[in-house]
């Protein structure tokens, strides 16, 4: 089995790319993330017709975050979101998800099914723009949420993905410079025990080959030419457990899907399984 994610940042303004990718790939099972589209305007027509058998389960808010299983080897059991879920009040238009001033409703940030046998969650963690902000604190607290989710799952769902761009960079190591990030989200320690807590559930952390330099980067900012010169972050992650990363026998960050026009500011990364 091939399980890939990817975060494509606008499913939309990615399709052709996209389509091409999966005609070249032909990944079994796909997470997609920040697709920034409604469910119901999903491209699914479009990927049922490259004839591959993919199934789709998308959601989505329209133009923020939004989530997304593509799936040849069976879509069973969707769930869109999980139990506990925080949700963000956010400033006027920031979040499509409110019905009313002061209500709170869950992001599209968290889509999962049974494909193959495996339990595929694809995940958009919040990005938590500054640490002083209310979205770092919601952040924090939709982490904590996710923990709980997936430690229910795992108790009934032993062979599990938690896969997508969880917008933490894990160790030093996965930046191309500490010292710029001094300060900023994504590398906060309580942001890193966030992920410390899910792999502390018997997850496990499966870093792919970079294919370039000796990072494994995932994501490159649009500016300054940091693709080229390799500035980037790996954020996008794939978290096993036990009986499916006993399976991994290859992992790879694809760069080649962030050359060209137009691409995604993101790589996919693709795991190979037994």
């Amino acid at each position: 089995m091939r399980l890939a994610t990817w975060n494509v940042n606008s499913v939309k303004a990615r399709l052709p790319r996209l389509l091409e990718w999966l005609a070249e790939t032909e990944p079994d099972v796909v997470g997609l993330q920040e697709t920034k589209v409604a469910a119901g305007a999903f491209p699914a027509a479009e990927i049922e017709d490259l004839g591959l058998g993919y199934e789709v389960a998308a959601h989505g808010e329209g133009r923020w975050n939004g989530v997304a299983l593509l799936s040849r080897v069976g879509l069973e059991r969707v769930s869109l979101g999980f139990a506990g879920e925080p949700g963000y009040e956010g400033e006027p238009g920031e979040s499509l998800l409110l019905d009313e001033p002061g209500l709170r409703r869950p992001e599209a940030r968290a889509v999962a099914a049974d494909c193959g046998g495996i339990r595929v969650w694809s995940l958009y963690a919040p990005n938590g723009r500054t640490p002083d902000s209310a979205h770092y604190a919601y952040k924090l607290e939709w982490y904590a949420a996710l923990r709980a989710a997936l430690a229910a799952e795992l108790s009934a769902s032993p062979a599990l993905v938690a896969c997508g761009d969880f917008n933490v960079a894990p160790t030093d190591a996965d930046v191309w410079d500490p010292a710029v990030f001094v300060g900023s989200t994504h590398v906060t320690p309580p942001e890193r025990q966030a992920l410390a807590d899910l792999r502390a559930l018997g997850l496990e952390d499966v870093v792919p080959v970079p294919m370039k330099g000796p990072h494994p980067f995932t994501y490159w900012d649009y500016r300054a030419g940091a693709f080229p010169k390799d500035m980037g972050m790996r954020i996008d992650l794939v978290y096993a457990s036990p009986p499916v990363a006993g399976r991994v026998r290859g992992a790879y960050v694809d760069r080649e899907a962030r050359k060209g026009h137009a691409p995604s500011d993101h790589a996919p990364v693709v795991v190979d399984l037994s």
